[in-house]
């Protein structure tokens, strides 16, 4: 019985050492994607923009990760790390996007909400119209934070790639200093 136990308890554990080896494979086949370093950072920008204008939507709005990655020729798991450090910097951005939308939203659209719904009680039509201006703020946000993200994305994965290609170019210096020594 106490064997039984010891070998269930071993199931259970989890194990760190694969799990970082796990991404960190990912990771580098990020980074060598095909397409270059611009595929991934098209995916980077087109997560995060979806996701400044997610929340408004109940999440339905990630749906359009899918198409937009397919349409512009971008890399998923880059689209979905974008859309993953969008919910990091939604917050103190949620504010920008509720006031750039209440600059985009016309008046006679929030008057017509409440003139249209007299029947729907005050505090929806209000979370309506604050929905509202969450997502046209968050779409127009969400547009110029991917434009703006794109570039050093970008240059941050050319960099990298570029120290890659030095460090192996240095490697097959080594070895062939090597073996003209020998």
């Amino acid at each position: 019985m106490q064997r039984a136990q010891k070998v269930k308890a071993n199931k259970i554990r989890f194990d760190w050492k694969s799990t970082k080896r796990w991404f960190r494979y990912k990771y580098l086949m990020l980074l060598r994607a095909k397409g270059g370093p611009s595929k991934v950072a098209r995916g980077f920008s087109i997560g995060l923009a979806v996701e400044m204008f997610t929340l408004p939507t109940a999440g339905l709005a990630a749906l359009l990760i899918l198409p937009l990655v397919y349409l512009m020729r971008a890399n998923l798991a880059g689209a979905l790390i974008g859309f993953l450090f969008g919910k990091l910097i939604y917050i103190p951005l949620a504010f920008l996007n509720k006031q750039v939308g209440e600059i985009l939203v016309p008046k006679p659209v929030k008057y017509y909400l409440i003139h249209i719904s007299p029947h729907l009680p005050h505090l929806l039509v209000k979370f309506i119209r604050s929905s509202l201006d969450l997502l046209v703020g968050g779409m127009v946000v969400g547009a110029v934070l991917g434009l703006i993200m794109y570039f050093p994305v970008v240059l941050l994965l050319q960099y990298h790639a570029n120290r890659r290609k030095e460090k192996r170019r240095l490697r097959k210096e080594q070895l062939l200093i090597l073996d003209k020594a020998k």
